[in-house]
């Protein structure tokens, strides 16, 4: 059985849990230690072992160890193409590896300083309130990036014609700007429904759900605001 070695918090290892219940492939999960003041100190063994990098997710299969989210998704399709999370022809999985970039690192960039709000309001008032100014402007950068999803979206039901990666990574990167507080989806109406869509689906509620009661335990800035 497939082993995947996940962190509590990590949307990279959520993109891959999705994946593998969508496809309905079975696998054992093991959560890494994660705390808000330490990170993933001490690094899991099996972690370092697998990744130069000591991050999740790592999805062991018999003596093959794979890192970074987009490999093991592209590794899921290889040894289980059906269901299929990526599209038929050569050009439209391009245009969906795209879309599963731009969720990782266009998008996820202004993301980031928003992580702030996890954690208490720092000491150092000045810094605080640097905090605060760059979380309004990668509000503002979020609020553009949604207008540009929502145009590329249009009336599809997904962003590739049927389910897929591209789905699966902007669903987890749009849910940590909504757990961070940041824009609101509303506005954007075609975006909201897709997101409304994807949560009525078993594998992204608990992933959402899972989510969500880990940032009780770890998080508790976020619900204090």
């Amino acid at each position: 059985m497939l082993k995947l070695y996940v962190g509590p918090l990590s949307l990279f290892s959520r993109k891959v849990e999705i994946a593998l219940r969508e496809k309905g492939i079975a696998f054992e999960r093991e959560f890494v230690a994660f705390t808000q003041d330490k990170g993933y100190a001490p690094k899991h063994p099996a972690v370092l072992a697998a990744n130069p990098k000591g991050q999740v997710p790592v999805l062991v299969d018999g003596d093959l160890s794979l890192f970074d989210s987009t490999v093991i998704l592209e590794y899921l399709e290889d040894l289980y193409p059906s269901p299929p999370l990526y599209p038929a022809t050569p050009q439209d999985r391009a245009r969906c590896r795209l879309l599963e970039l731009d969720a990782d690192e266009i998008l996820f960039a202004p993301v980031r300083p928003l992580l702030f709000r996890t954690e208490p309001p720092h000491p150092d008032p000045a810094r605080h309130a640097a905090n605060v100014a760059a979380g309004k402007a990668a509000e503002a950068a979020i609020t553009s990036r949604f207008a540009d999803l929502e145009k590329r979206l249009g009336a599809q039901d997904f962003f590739c014609g049927s389910l897929s990666v591209a789905d699966i990574a902007l669903f987890m990167t749009i849910l940590f700007t909504q757990r961070l507080a940041g824009p609101p989806l509303a506005p954007h109406a075609s975006l909201a429904a897709w997101y409304r869509r994807l949560l009525e689906r078993p594998a992204f509620a608990q992933a959402a759900t899972e989510m969500a009661a880990a940032d009780r335990e770890l998080s508790p800035a976020l619900a204090t605001g």
